[in-house]
């Protein structure tokens, strides 16, 4: 009867043993990112796969303040890739941290239009008339919509923009207004211009008109002890990950290796 018995262990054991070893190899985490990263994260998950091929990453994309909010109200992100390093040290102070923040890129700000020549055109033009309405993002939680509200304001024409003004929830949408011509012009993210293959016209906005677009990711709390959340997170401070972000009009942070 032992013998029996220690045999169907045995079959038993044998059985769930090729299972057991899969759910090790599988790991999976899911990452909350700005809008301005859409294409370029997608290049960023797809090269560290091509050499983690059992990895599993999830990517949430959003405006940085809404992702801010949703991860301090428990939703499920181990990695948090911000557009305005303020939010990812926001979560440090609130402890719902497991690190400090880590900056990775510079972003920039220009204005896009399908159907206007926006070369040598200048912040102060869009008063005119010709360039018609103006998509933004939400000032109130995309970083890149609160650089287009202070480059306006610091060009003077704030005021008399403001009746034209159209507001997408992220950059993501802002660029979807401006790419398919609801709006003439739309001050979004350089990244989206140069993944769209539709390039259209854009000129860039000068750095002196708005703070920089310093962009920073952290490990959240429950993003602790997991491997491949914390390896990712390697991954993307080197020069492969670096190269991706810089064909997508991102800069080195400042104290980066070149």
């Amino acid at each position: 009867m032992k013998r029996q018995l220690a045999s169907c262990w045995l079959l038993l054991g044998m059985l769930l043993a090729p299972w057991s070893v899969s759910a090790t190899q599988t790991q999976h985490i899911t990452i909350a990112a700005a809008a301005d990263l859409h294409e370029a994260m997608g290049k960023l998950v797809e090269a560290y796969r091509h050499d983690h091929p059992d990895a599993v990453l999830d990517v949430v994309f959003g405006a940085s303040g809404m992702l801010l909010t949703q991860i301090e109200q428990g939703a499920p992100f181990e990695l948090f890739f911000s557009a305005d390093s303020s939010y990812p040290q926001q979560l440090v102070d609130h402890g719902k941290a497991g690190g400090k923040p880590i900056p990775y890129a510079v972003g920039h700000l220009v204005m896009w239009s399908a159907s206007i020549d926006m070369r040598n055109v200048q912040v102060a033009d869009l008063v005119q008339a010709r360039f018609g309405r103006i998509a933004i993002a939400n000032p109130q939680h995309a970083p890149y919509g609160k650089r287009a509200e202070q480059a306006l304001r610091a060009a003077g024409i704030w005021e008399q923009v403001q009746p034209r003004l159209v507001f997408g929830e992220n950059i993501a949408q802002t660029a979807q207004f401006a790419q398919s011509g609801n709006v003439q012009v739309g001050l979004v993210a350089e990244s989206l211009v140069l993944a769209s293959p539709s390039k259209g016209s854009y000129a860039p906005v000068p750095a002196s008109l708005h703070e920089p677009l310093r962009q920073s990711f952290v490990l959240t709390r429950r993003g602790v002890g997991n491997t491949l959340a914390e390896d990712f997170a390697r991954y993307v401070q080197q020069a492969p990950a670096r190269a991706i972000l810089a064909r997508y009009g991102f800069s080195l942070p400042d104290g980066a290796d070149h």
